[in-house]
């Protein structure tokens, strides 16, 4: 779903964050997409953050990777790539 797809990516650009974070860049509740990116195995969780609250910290895992075809985070397009191919 696009709003599984925008949480991966925030995961992925963003990582190791909180769900909470990932709501404020996304300005929706991430809870059910963040549980099913879980259950498919692109996410997992990494330890807690060191905040009041203790709120867990997620990262993609290297199902992800392999599922997009990614060899390393580094490999992930920049903002400007994004740009370009969004012009084209």
């Amino acid at each position: 779903s696009k709003a599984m797809l925008e949480t991966l990516a925030v995961i992925a650009y963003k990582q190791p964050i909180t769900r909470l974070e990932i709501d404020e860049i996304r300005g929706v509740n991430s809870s059910s997409a963040v549980k099913a990116l879980l259950d498919r195995n692109l996410i997992r969780v990494a330890g807690r953050k060191d905040v009041p609250g203790k709120p867990l910290l997620y990262v993609t895992t290297n199902n992800f990777l392999e599922y997009f075809g990614i060899v390393d985070l580094s490999d992930l397009p920049t903002l400007r790539e994004w740009q370009e191919l969004k012009e084209r």
